[in-house]
């Protein structure tokens, strides 16, 4: 284990998350619309997001047990801060959209590590969030047109809009109930 989260802590920071990011899409759709849409372009979060993902990669790297693979650990500590600034340097196009995928990756790994061997079916809420993410991070690292896609179209009218993200504050409302009664 190489984050040691309990289940009942997983769900709450999931579900926590998913409120979070629902909730200013119910209250100002106009305002999260509009912001939304000029995200998967944004140079200034992208370089965030990627200075996130290349920390996190790091202390993965620096800190996890590589077994056979352990002669590698330090060509890689080393490779890994030259392809951020080579991706900083020529990745231009949809460089959030690449960055939030390869955050999503990483987010799932807790997740789905912190319902390992747990034998409550109410796991399963987790693990299909974890699960979800692992598929958006792979499509929006390899095509991230359809992030862009996905936004435009969930933006088409408010109560696709309000739908949408009514759902997903339904759903990190019952992974905190979750996490708070069974986990």
């Amino acid at each position: 284990m190489i984050y040691h989260l309990s289940l009942r802590t997983a769900g709450i920071i999931a579900g926590a998350f998913l409120v979070l990011i629902g909730l200013p899409g119910l209250s100002r759709p106009e305002r999260v619309q509009d912001l939304a849409q000029r995200l998967p372009r944004s140079r200034v979060a992208g370089i965030v997001l990627l200075t996130i993902d290349a920390a996190w990669s790091l202390w993965l790297l620096a800190t996890m047990e590589m077994g056979e693979f352990s002669s590698f650990r330090r060509p890689l500590l080393i490779a890994l801060p030259i392809g951020y600034f080579l991706v900083l340097r020529f990745v231009d196009e949809f460089l959030t959209v690449r960055a939030l995928g390869i955050l999503c990756l990483l987010a799932a790994e807790p997740l789905l590590d912190a319902a390992f061997f747990r034998y409550e079916s109410s796991r399963l809420a987790l693990t299909v969030f974890a699960y979800l993410l692992i598929m958006a991070g792979i499509m929006w690292v390899t095509m991230p047109y359809l992030l862009r896609d996905e936004i435009k179209w969930s933006a088409r009218n408010n109560l696709r809009w309000r739908a949408v993200h009514g759902i997903v504050v339904l759903y990190g409302v019952a992974l905190l109930a979750l996490a708070v009664t069974l986990y």
